[in-house]
């Protein structure tokens, strides 16, 4: 049914449109109770055997979607609804913005890839805060925010940006993410450089008190920035690393229709990043071990794929760029999955699966 609508409706429209009418349908479902439990029903079936553990949080499962979704924490029930076991909210700023100009997503249909240099658009962290604290929540999810630096302020002034989100946020949040890794705002992946880092996940820890807080890196890091960053996390304390963003590489496409769209700015993310995303995961696994939480993204589009995320050493997994082309059964698909890829294992839980073909 989805591959038809998809193909009808949402294809023929500007992708951003498509994905604002497509999540209003999610958040009218999700406020009508017989339509919210019935989907939760048949959408979100939640097995016993996926149950996870992170950051001391428990989980109906490892899988959840990234941010970028729900940047305002508009419709976070509807998505739990849909099944995923976690929603991480955002990017937030500490002012609201409007993002870059329009258009700036473009879909890559063939290789199941998207393109976006959206620019945080959001209401700012005040506003969010105010949402989160009024929430009422219907169906129990983990609710990760993700934080990013206002495009108006100066890469000196950073650090305190990031304070005032984490500041208005922590209260709300289950976890803090840090995003320094996003192509979109200009001079952002500067602050992934350690010197940078070190003091702006200082003060960020500070303010986000006993929250649970990582940070996201970019695919595009050098290995030696890479190591240079788990070793910084666990330095710090951090909680966990998510590993990874989007990438201004644009290696392993060519199945597109449409070439004009492979040169658009911005940060590609779908299949083509798995493997790279899935490189940057087993190099951390490596460097940090069980020390620290990580949780794999990029690419990810079935049961196996998660499943190769936690034997690389992820302990949670996340999804964005397929739930585009795979529609709201993505979630009751890859947990199914991946039940049965754990009781074909020799492992009797996914924490003993955690990094068992790290290499």
């Amino acid at each position: 049914m989805y591959p038809l609508l998809f193909k009808l409706l949402f294809r023929r429209l500007d992708p951003e449109r498509a994905h604002h009418l497509a999540f209003g349908w999610i958040r009218v479902a999700a406020r009508i109770p017989v339509l919210r439990t019935l989907a939760a029903a048949v959408l979100a079936p939640r097995d016993p055997a996926l149950r996870t553990e992170a950051f001391g949080l428990r989980m109906h499962g490892p899988f959840g979607l990234a941010a970028g979704f729900d940047k305002s924490a508009v419709g976070i029930d509807g998505l739990a609804m849909l099944g995923f076991d976690h929603v991480e909210i955002g990017t937030v700023t500490a002012q609201p913005q409007p993002g870059n100009p329009r258009q700036r997503l473009f879909r890559l249909v063939a290789d199941r890839a998207l393109i976006n240099r959206m620019g945080f658009n959001n209401e700012g962290s005040a506003a969010v805060a105010a949402r989160l604290a009024a929430r009422n929540p219907v169906f129990r999810t983990t609710v990760g925010v993700n934080i990013g630096k206002t495009k108006v302020t100066p890469e000196a002034e950073a650090a305190a940006d990031y304070v005032t989100s984490a500041e208005r946020l922590a209260p709300y949040a289950d976890y803090l993410v840090v995003n320094v890794s996003s192509p979109n705002t200009p001079g952002l992946r500067n602050l992934q450089a350690v010197d940078h880092l070190r003091p702006l996940l200082t003060a960020v820890r500070a303010a986000a008190g006993a929250v649970p807080l990582l940070v996201k890196i970019a695919p595009d890091l050098a290995d030696e920035d890479v190591d240079a960053v788990a070793d910084l996390a666990v330095e710090l304390g951090l909680d966990g690393i998510i590993a990874t963003n989007t990438t201004i590489a644009r290696e392993g496409l060519g199945l597109t229709s449409d070439p004009s769209v492979v040169k658009e700015t911005g940060g590609l993310s779908g299949a083509p990043l798995k493997a790279r995303s899935l490189e940057v995961l087993a190099r951390l696994y490596a460097r940090v071990g069980d020390r620290i939480t990580l949780v794999g993204v990029g690419g990810v589009e079935t049961g196996q794929d998660v499943w190769q995320r936690i034997l690389a050493g992820a302990t949670l997994v996340q999804g964005y760029s397929a739930f585009v082309y795979e529609g709201p059964f993505w979630c009751r698909r890859i947990h199914r999955e991946l039940a049965e890829l754990l009781a074909q294992s020799p492992y009797a839980t996914l924490r003993e699966a955690v990094g068992k073909e790290a290499v």
